[in-house]
């Protein structure tokens, strides 16, 4: 990937980002703005990551320079059409949690690549299946990893996804936070498309 005519700007602070983005040996710096994460009501859940990564990636439209290419990102957890986002307090955390035992969600990662004259973004879904989470467990793994700032109370990379996770379908690094594979391929084409205007 020829990346020579940009700097790349991953405007995000998960960590876990920055390291799978490190993983594809893409050198990059970070520069976030703080953003509103709303989105309509009436946006359909499959549209919600991608509508939010849009919006983070415009809030650097007033201070993009001509040779940046910025990343913006954003992951949500779905369960019966209801999203769950970071936990506001332990109890919601739990709850989530409690909600998603046992059963199937969906993650979704949307991710917007935006130059000074061009912009692209796209959707990654995966499947996750629980096992049953006990009370007890979700309380456990809510005191010890405080899961605080990750979507849907928990991180797969994490005492959840090695205890609890049953399989998944897709993207194993969407769901931590960032898909890889897509987004090698869509920033491929996204520099293609940049080197012909």
């Amino acid at each position: 990937m020829d990346l020579k005519e940009y700097n790349l700007v991953l405007a995000s602070q998960s960590p876990r980002r920055s390291e799978l983005l490190k993983a594809l040996d893409i050198d990059f710096s970070i520069r976030v703005i703080e953003t509103d994460e709303s989105f309509p009501a009436s946006l359909p859940s499959a549209e919600v990551a991608e509508y939010i990564a849009n919006k983070k990636a415009e809030a650097h439209l007033k201070s993009i320079s001509n040779n940046e290419l910025i990343i913006t990102a954003d992951t949500v957890v779905v369960h019966n059409e209801v999203i769950y986002g970071k936990p506001k307090t332990k109890d919601e955390a739990i709850e989530t949690l409690q909600i998603l035992s046992d059963d199937i969600h969906l993650v979704y990662t949307g991710v917007c690549m935006m130059t000074h004259n061009n912009i692209k973004s796209f959707t990654c879904k995966s499947e996750v299946k629980f096992s049953t989470i006990s009370n007890s467990e979700a309380h456990f793994y809510y005191d010890k990893y405080r899961p605080d700032d990750k979507a849907g109370s928990y991180g797969i990379q994490d005492w959840m996804g090695m205890a609890k996770v049953e399989w998944i379908k897709g993207s194993y690094n969407n769901i931590v936070g960032l898909p890889t594979a897509q987004l090698y391929i869509e920033l491929s084409e996204f520099l293609k498309l940049n080197c012909a205007t």
